[in-house]
């Protein structure tokens, strides 16, 4: 069978590569290229397969494997359709019915929605949303402000490092930053909070073992591997369910009173195209 469905193939595509009146003509003037019982195969659906910079034989191995999958899956659709019970292709079509309903209604909606959502919240709102919602905002994971430095052991100025990273002030920041092109990684922001999985994928030594260490307040380490030493400054800490903080939270806020808007948007479109169609005889209800 696959011998016989690839020999068609190539034929088929040397009559359409040399631009042959071969073809049948269907009733909308299109060629037809095959017939399964009453599906058909277009020379539009192979003009889509290939281009002019595809080779001769690429294109006959890639018209006879369509040709062969579009009339094997044709061949089974007419057996299901076939020896399938009603009760089943019933569902099968409402299915599909449903699944065709909400793609077209969604892209509209999403297309309305897109050109008319204001995506503008102020910092108010945010607040508001956050107070009136504590409760919902507990951590499910342990957060850190940290500094961290990573240098090559190798390097000889650790302790002079080690100083002005612990103390930090704004001459020390200056400095260090001067000389960052030392580190081989670092970040000096503690006044972010992060989470201590990404701590611990940044921070190579740092692992669940010393965790007690990573959630101390206004605590310093020093850890090292075979090649490198870490500075760590941990500036404050918040454990798992614990309360968190506005500024966590507010991506999260964000979203859901953007959310909000949108489904809002949603309702008052599908009640004007109601309305709409009522009022140009479009939508009755008879009793």
């Amino acid at each position: 069978m696959k011998h016989k469905f690839f020999g068609f193939g190539i034929g088929i595509l040397a009559l359409f590569l040399t631009g042959c009146d071969y073809f049948q003509k269907s009733e909308d003037d299109r060629k037809v290229i095959v017939r399964v019982n009453d599906s058909y195969l277009y020379e539009d659906d192979i003009n889509k397969l290939i281009n002019e910079n595809t080779s001769a034989e690429d294109s006959a191995l890639i018209v006879s494997n369509y040709i062969t999958r579009w009339a094997t899956q044709q061949l089974l659709i007419d057996r299901a359709e076939l020896n399938l019970p009603e009760t089943t292709q019933k569902e099968f079509n409402e299915l599909v019915n449903n699944y065709r309903n909400e793609l077209y209604t969604n892209a509209y909606t999403e297309a309305v929605v897109s050109r008319d959502l204001d995506t503008t919240l102020n910092k108010e709102e945010i607040k508001e949303y956050y107070e009136e919602n504590k409760e919902n905002f507990r951590l499910n994971e342990d957060l850190v402000k940290l500094r961290y430095i990573n240098l090559p052991k190798s390097a000889n100025n650790i302790e002079a490092i080690k100083k002005r990273f612990i103390r930090f002030n704004e001459k020390d920041k200056k400095a260090l930053s001067d000389i960052a092109i030392q580190f081989k990684n670092y970040s000096m922001n503690d006044s972010v909070w992060v989470k201590t999985k990404s701590v611990y994928k940044k921070i190579g030594p740092l692992n669940v073992g010393n965790k007690d260490e990573l959630l101390k307040k206004s605590n310093f380490m020093q850890l090292q591997d075979s090649l490198n030493v870490y500075l760590v400054y941990v500036n404050d800490v918040l454990a798992r369910n614990e309360q968190a903080p506005l500024e966590y939270a507010e991506p999260t806020i964000r979203e859901i009173l953007l959310n909000k808007r949108k489904q809002n948007l949603i309702k008052e479109l599908e009640k004007d195209i109601t309305k709409d169609a009522i009022k140009n005889n479009e939508f009755e209800i008879y009793n």
